[in-house]
């Protein structure tokens, strides 16, 4: 085993590393890590995020105790603020507010973006974030897109934002993809409720959401 990697040398946690030097993949953990790992959004990853209509957060609470949820919205409703700013909105929903909940306790948090059927790459978001009120969000210097998708008649409007700093992101090609499995043509698909938890009851949205997409 090689010798250990001071922590904060590299992306990423001591047990990762530890595990690197364990299996033997210190050499190609690192060329990710040089070539893929950045400690800001790029211009490619904020244009990423503004094409995608759902995003996956994990969140933990101050014991640890881990949660992941998904959100989806139009194309861009995952806000880049600036190379280290990234807002992502709360809609009204079953008013557990599970994930700012948890960062309340806990302000780290990871995104996950994963486009499956065009740039076929996912992109991993890490930092920390705090629970901004839409008023305090609109007294920000926020970009137009933004400040009109809080202000916006009709449609759904966001109640809350968690507003995140870019601490690491990392982008990776996908190696499966739902093309292995679904049939070539376009599928449109309606979410009209959501599950609350597992075998709990399904939550009415206010304004059902509408997501198509494409299998080459």
């Amino acid at each position: 085993m090689g010798a250990p990697v001071p922590h904060g040398t590299l992306p990423g946690s001591c047990g990762e590393h530890e595990l690197q030097e364990r299996f033997g993949t210190p050499r190609r953990a690192r060329s990710f890590y040089d070539r893929q790992v950045v400690a800001r959004l790029t211009d490619e990853m904020s244009a990423f995020i503004g094409r995608q209509e759902m995003v996956f957060v994990s969140t933990a609470d101050g014991a640890g105790e881990c949660d992941a949820t998904f959100r989806a919205g139009p194309p861009g409703f995952v806000h880049v603020v600036d190379e280290r700013t990234v807002a992502y909105p709360e809609y009204r929903g079953n008013g557990v507010m599970a994930s700012l909940g948890n960062i309340i306790e806990n302000p780290h948090v990871g995104l996950l973006f994963i486009d499956f059927f065009t740039d076929i790459i996912g992109l991993h978001v890490n930092g920390s974030a705090v629970v901004v009120d839409n008023d305090d969000v609109l007294a920000r210097d926020v970009p137009p897109a933004m400040r009109h998708a809080m202000t916006a008649n009709g449609g759904r409007r966001p109640e809350r934002v968690g507003w995140g700093t870019v601490e690491e992101a990392g982008a990776g090609v996908l190696t499966w993809t739902p093309a292995a499995t679904l049939g070539s043509g376009s599928y449109d698909v309606t979410v009209y409720s959501v599950k609350s938890d597992l075998g709990g009851d399904s939550v009415p949205m206010d304004v059902p959401y509408e997501l198509t997409f494409s299998v080459p």
